[in-house]
């Protein structure tokens, strides 16, 4: 069996599944594949970025297992100036609850960082004039629903904005918002 990898910008708004839901298009909408190609991961209808699909089932498996603490970097605007304070809070670990239970996220690398060259993002993100903002970029090796936005939250700096860049060594690049390009397997070894 051939094995696929594609790269996707996953835009703002679409789902990381194939079908269409409510008013979210689905993957099915930018690109189409062999029938067993899917997403490994996800990201919410309201992140953008970095989303690979295969259908190299121990790619998959190796990637998402917990144990493995596969890094994930995303770029996040946040509301506020984010402070030295905050960004220590959010490398050392945050307590956030989840599903009603406590939950301590793992060590993390967290940064500030000069506005990454993005197009706009459709529709706009609000902009409050009396409010400025600013991005940071944050690299995980967990992913639990909504994390990234929970831990921003958490420190006193919501996310307007996310977009995962990187999955391992493997960048965003150039990928336009619904641009794919296939890949060579072995980016992820």
């Amino acid at each position: 069996m051939a094995f696929h990898y594609i790269l996707l910008h996953k835009p703002y708004g679409f789902l990381s599944q194939f079908t269409d839901e409510g008013q979210n298009p689905g993957l099915n909408q930018l690109l189409t594949l062999p029938p067993d190609v899917y997403p490994v991961g996800r990201l919410d209808s309201d992140s953008e970025g970095l989303l690979l699909l295969t259908n190299d089932k121990r790619l998959n498996q190796r990637l998402l297992d917990p144990e493995n603490g596969h890094p994930r970097t995303y770029w996040a605007q946040v509301e506020g100036i984010i402070t030295e304070e905050a960004l220590q809070k959010l490398c050392t670990g945050v307590e956030l609850r989840i599903n009603g239970k406590s939950f301590r996220t793992l060590p993390a690398q967290a940064r500030r960082i000069e506005p990454p060259s993005l197009p706009p993002r459709n529709p706009p993100i609000r902009v409050r004039q009396s409010v400025p903002d600013c991005w940071i970029e944050l690299t995980l090796t967990e992913g639990k629903n909504r994390q990234v936005r929970r831990m921003t939250a958490a420190v006193g700096f919501p996310t307007l904005r996310l977009v995962r860049s990187k999955i391992g060594d493997v960048e965003l690049g150039d990928l336009k918002a619904g641009e794919s390009r296939e890949v060579n397997g072995s980016l992820f070894r």
